[in-house]
């Protein structure tokens, strides 16, 4: 069962207090038995020692971990980051859509679209935490109780030294046994990133009292505080007016 899906389908009707509230009761209620509540541990795991420096003034990278709230959330909490916009990338234009997305037969991952600036944040540092708090990647076509491969864990690599990059830092990752299981994090070419719906924008900060978000993505920030002490930033760098 997809929690995520029915944790956005109640999103959509968030201005209908009743209807939320039994939707989330059935959410809550229908969880896989067996799967935490509580988001995992961060892994804490070495830098990548393939990461040189760029002399751009601004970069792009778009990352699918799991339900992009949690993504999205942790990465505008990261300094140097300039902004964090969740959305689909890997299908086409016309089923960039949630109502499509969350079917899993479009090529889409929900993912978010990271623009940092390279002099005060490294594209191998933005992998590290990636890779360290914000998801499992060793989990395939899924994310906890998320599971489809709009789901999966997967770099979309703007550029071929970023998926040069991606691909040395995997393999020192998994040579190094950090994780216990080998990495499941595919590299795919980026095509265009199609911003999601207005609602989903924001959403860690906007419903901190989510049931979805206290159990799953708030510790994700904290672990970010935790293990990137030098990364975080207390006030988030939001997509809606007036961050």
């Amino acid at each position: 069962m997809n929690t995520c899906i029915r944790s956005h389908a109640a999103a959509a009707i968030s201005r209908r207090p009743a209807i939320l509230a039994l939707a989330l009761v059935a959410s809550l209620a229908a969880w896989p038995s067996g799967v935490a509540l509580a988001a995992e541990k961060a892994v804490v795991i070495p830098p990548p020692v393939d990461d040189p420096a760029s002399a751009n003034a601004s970069e792009t990278a778009v990352l699918a971990g799991g339900c992009f709230w949690g993504v999205q959330g942790v990465f505008q909490h990261v300094n140097g980051v300039a902004s964090a916009v969740s959305g689909y990338a890997g299908g086409e234009k016309g089923s960039a859509t949630y109502d499509a997305v969350s079917i899993g037969n479009t090529g889409h991952a929900e993912s978010v679209r990271i623009v940092f600036d390279p002099k005060q944040i490294s594209y191998g540092r933005i992998l590290q935490i990636y890779f360290s708090v914000a998801h499992n990647p060793t989990e395939l076509n899924r994310q906890g109780p998320d599971v489809g491969t709009q789901y999966r864990s997967t770099i979309f690599a703007s550029n071929p030294e970023q998926a040069r990059i991606a691909k040395a830092y995997i393999a020192q990752l998994d040579k190094a046994r950090v994780f216990g299981k080998p990495i499941a994090t595919t590299i795919e070419p980026l095509k265009t990133f199609y911003p999601a719906e207005a609602y989903h924008q924001d959403f860690m900060t906007r419903n901190p009292d989510h049931p979805y978000i206290s159990y799953n993505d708030l510790p994700k920030v904290d672990n970010l505080k935790r293990v990137f002490p030098d990364r975080y930033r207390v006030k988030p760098v939001l997509v809606g007016a007036g961050a």
